[in-house]
């Protein structure tokens, strides 16, 4: 046998090089094709190309949403009826066992019958919140409870199923659209995972206990796609993610917004919904916002949203408040309280001067009604919104969001208390601006004649004093008296006859 020759095996083996190489290359450019298909990747860097706050958000100042679902039937509360009803020396446990039974006999499924809806009218809604002032709408789509609020093939227990047997997100989503507003579907349901090792063991993040002898702990297959007792991954990918996926294939929300305990998904189920999300927008030419609170995901591809609270600075970047009307729960319960309608408007005004947006929250009974001194609060903010909104609307931060004794605390969760005990008074303005037009808003009514000094105007305030060329009050067609001191700053007496009991809106046009 005659010896290989050195140089011959050489050749060889560049030749399987180059052709390997030439594979990895093939291989790559594959790759890079399918991603030039899908514009973003499930990685932080390719969703921070996102623009994350579009201009028609920016512009929209406000929207409502609902509190609305099998929690409502109970009344009884709050929201979260559903897993204190299973904790002893609770009251809830104590209204539960009374009224309904002991919960190992009435779990929260049983009340599922009892959410009915029969009075339920879309169109209804949807003209309560456009002439409310909203731009934007929608559901709380699911809540901790597992009960989603569309049609879902992913779950029996929805209210096309179950319940009602409508689709709640789909007749909403068609209603809202005619009314030219955009579609907003909040998620919960991170929260709805049982998240205990043992049984009996009770973890704050699991929105049902994991209590021996209880629902929640069932072998059913079908109770625990309810209650969240389910194998983590398996529910991560088909509950949480698998439910997402189908809300945008079904109703193209504009927006998607998120309850805390969402950095509790694990990080590539998160990347996953944000790529798969801002895609499916892509594709139809949208663009679309992702909210979250706490730091559930980076800033740069989501907007950050502050629960019951606001920034007391103005926001380098467009932000959110979630507030409700109502002085208690989130959810319908008996005899619950509504914030005055001037105090609802105020927390929208400061907001707006802050570069934020309001989503505020309204709370419908069990049986499709709004009440009544919900809709009133609602529509009162809505006339006056109609008359000055271009105070609010499409605006933007001036220099300085204001000025006036009332000070708001750090704008955290935590703080949410401090917030709801706050009462604005005509002692405190908020400014808010749009081309060349700068917007007073006088916190209460303006008496008549009554001279107004607007400091915010003085020299040492403002690094680029304007050159202002009229100033006149919304609402009256008065030509009013006004003269700029460098010193103090531009000086104001109001018209002759009261304009407005809740917000008085002051507008300054400066030279182009």
């Amino acid at each position: 046998m005659k010896p290989i020759d050195i140089r011959f095996l050489a050749l060889i083996l560049v030749v399987l090089i180059a052709s390997c190489s030439d594979k990895k290359e093939k291989k790559d450019t594959v790759a890079t094709e399918t991603d030039l298909e899908k514009p973003f990747t499930e990685n932080w860097n390719s969703l921070g190309k996102h623009k994350e706050s579009p201009e028609w958000f920016k512009d929209s100042k406000l929207g409502i949403y609902f509190h609305w679902g099998v929690y409502s039937v109970p009344a009884y509360g709050n929201e979260w009826y559903p897993r204190w009803m299973h904790f002893k020396d609770n009251k809830f446990y104590k209204h539960h066992v009374e009224k309904y039974g002991h919960p190992s006999e009435f779990g929260y499924h049983d009340f599922i019958p009892m959410f009915k809806a029969e009075k339920f009218d879309a169109e209804e809604w949807a003209t309560l919140f456009h002439d409310s002032g909203a731009k934007f709408s929608g559901p709380v789509a699911e809540h901790h409870d597992g009960f989603a609020m569309w049609d879902s093939e992913i779950t029996p227990w929805n209210v096309m199923d179950m319940g009602p047997k409508r689709d709640v997100t789909g007749e909403i989503e068609k209603a809202i659209r005619g009314k030219g507003m955009k579609l907003i579907t909040a998620f919960h349901h991170a929260k709805n995972l049982q998240r205990a090792t043992k049984l009996g063991e009770d973890i704050r993040i699991s929105h049902f206990p994991n209590f021996e002898g209880m629902p929640t702990t069932s072998n059913d297959p079908k109770l625990q796609m309810l209650y969240g007792n389910m194998e983590h991954e398996k529910w991560y990918k088909e509950m949480w993610l698998g439910k997402l996926k189908e809300v945008i294939d079904k109703y193209n929300p504009d927006i998607v917004w998120f309850d805390y305990v969402l950095g509790d998904i694990p990080e590539k189920y998160r990347k996953e919904f944000a790529a798969y999300y801002l895609n499916a927008a892509e594709a139809k030419g949208k663009e679309v916002v992702i909210v979250r609170k706490q730091h559930d995901l980076p800033l740069n591809m989501s907007v950050e949203d502050l629960e019951q609270s606001r920034k007391n600075v103005i926001g380098t970047k467009t932000w959110m408040t979630d507030a409700t009307i109502s002085n208690g729960s989130w959810c319908y319960t008996d005899n619950l309280g509504v914030k005055k309608s001037k105090d609802v408007l105020h927390t929208l005004i400061d907001i707006v001067s802050k570069n934020g947006v309001l989503l505020l929250n309204v709370s419908p009974k069990a049986d499709g009604t709004i009440p009544d001194n919900q809709k009133e609060g609602l529509l009162k903010m809505g006339d006056w919104l109609e008359k000055y909104g271009e105070a609010i609307y499409g605006t933007e931060a001036w220099y300085t969001f204001g000025e006036g004794p009332t000070k708001e605390p750090d704008g955290h969760f935590e703080n949410h208390k401090a917030f709801l005990e706050l009462e604005y008074s005509n002692k405190d303005i908020r400014y808010t601006t749009k081309d060349y037009e700068i917007y007073a808003i006088v916190m209460g009514a303006v008496s008549s004649e009554k001279e107004l000094l607007l400091k915010s105007f003085a020299k040492k305030n403002i690094l680029d004093a304007p050159s202002i060329e009229n100033v006149s009050f919304l609402g009256s067609e008065e030509q009013i008296k006004w003269s700029y001191n460098e010193e103090k700053g531009l000086q104001v007496i109001a018209p002759s006859k009261e304009i407005e009991e809740m917000a008085t809106v002051i507008k300054i046009t400066i030279s182009q």
